[in-house]
C-alpha cells in the first residue's frame, strides 16, 4: 500500500496548467472565477471551496455511496471509479524554497517559493498521486498543504503527467482506495474503466496469444489477490487495493518439467506484452499453474 506516512515533495518544477491556473488568482480581490471575495464566510457552513459553487468541502455524495456499497458487498471497484468520473477532489500542494536570500543581520530568509505537488512511492517503488474527497481528510492528513479542488478526472491528468502510476484517495483514511494505471488513464481521457479480471475483450486476446503454445490447454482470468484493500477497522474491501489485480491460470498439459514450464510462462509473458490491449489494461497481473483435466 502507498505510505500515507511519508510524503514525497518532489523537486520544484511547473505545475500542470490546470492546477497552475487555479493557484493563480492567489492572493487577489476576486477568485478564478472573478467573484469578489469580499463578504464571503470561510468557516462552517458558509464555506466555499475554490470556483465550486456551493462547495462546502465534504466528500461527493456519489463517490461515498459507492464506497458504502463496495463495503457491504452490493458494488464493485469498478462503480467507485465510475463515482470518481463526476467527481470533485483536492489536490495537496506544498510551498517549496526555490531561492534563499540574505538579510541585513546576516540571517536567511526565503527570497522565491515554487508550489508543487505531493506524491507518494507505492511498496513497489512506483510514484503515486494522492487526491482527497474532503478537504477536511486533506487537513488530517497534511495540515501544511494547500487544497487545489478539480475534478478526478483532471486529477488522473495531472497524475499522468507527474508519470503516476497510482491515484490513491484518501490516503490515512478510514477507506483508503486507490485508483491503478488503467483506471487512471480511463479517468483521465473520461472513459469507462472495466477491470482486466472482468474484460471480455482481454480474455480473447490473451487466449488468441496463448494458443500458439502447444501446451497451454485454457486460460481464465480471476481477480488477484490484490484486489482488496483493508479498511481501518481491519475489514476487508472487494476493491481498491494497489495489485496485483489480475490472476491468470494456466492449464497446461501433463509432462512439462520445470524447466519447460519456466520458458512456457516467460514466452507468454513476452507474448502479451507484446499486446497493446494488455499494455492498457492490465497494471499487475499473477500467474497460477494447474493440470489439464483429461
Amino acid at each position: 500500500m502507498p505510505s500515507s506516512e511519508e510524503p514525497v515533495s518532489p523537486p520544484a518544477r511547473q505545475l500542470p496548467g490546470h492546477i497552475a491556473a487555479a493557484l493563480a488568482g492567489a492572493g487577489g480581490a476576486t477568485d478564478s472565477a472573478g467573484q469578489p471575495w469580499a463578504g464571503r464566510s470561510l468557516a462552517g457552513d458558509d464555506a466555499k471551496i475554490h470556483n465550486f459553487e456551493d462547495d462546502d468541502g465534504t466528500a461527493d455524495a456519489g463517490y461515498l455511496t459507492a464506497i458504502a456499497a463496495l463495503r457491504e458487498g452490493r458494488g464493485d471497484e469498478a462503480d467507485v471509479v465510475a463515482a470518481l468520473a463526476t467527481a470533485r477532489v483536492f489536490i495537496p500542494i506544498v510551498a517549496q524554497l526555490a531561492e534563499e536570500a540574505g538579510t541585513v543581520h546576516g540571517l536567511h530568509a526565503d527570497k522565491q517559493a515554487d508550489m508543487a505537488l505531493v506524491t507518494l512511492k507505492a511498496a513497489d517503488g512506483r510514484t503515486a498521486l494522492p487526491a482527497f474527497t474532503s478537504a477536511a481528510a486533506l487537513a488530517a492528513w497534511h495540515p501544511e498543504a494547500r487544497p487545489v479542488a478539480v475534478y478526478a478526472a483532471r486529477a488522473a491528468l495531472s497524475a499522468v503527467a507527474e508519470g503516476a502510476e497510482l491515484l490513491v484517495l484518501d490516503p490515512g483514511a478510514d477507506v483508503t482506495f486507490v485508483v491503478r494505471r488503467p483506471g487512471v488513464w480511463a479517468l483521465a481521457k473520461q472513459h469507462a474503466w472495466t477491470p482486466s479480471y472482468n474484460d471480455r475483450a482481454l480474455a480473447a486476446e490473451m487466449g488468441n496469444a496463448a494458443a500458439g503454445f502447444a501446451a497451454v490447454r485454457g486460460v481464465e482470468l480471476s481477480p488477484g489477490r490484490g484486489v482488496a484493500a483493508r479498511a481501518a477497522d481491519g475489514s476487508l474491501l472487494p476493491g481498491g487495493g494497489t495489485g496485483p489485480e489480475l490472476q491468470v491460470v494456466l492449464y497446461l498439459e501433463d509432462g512439462l518439467d520445470a524447466a519447460g514450464v519456466q520458458d512456457l510462462v516467460a514466452g507468454l509473458q513476452a507474448e502479451w506484452s507484446r499486446n497493446v490491449l494488455f499494455g492498457e489494461r492490465v497494471d499487475s497481473l499473477e500467474i497460477k499453474l494447474r493440470r489439464a483435466p483429461d
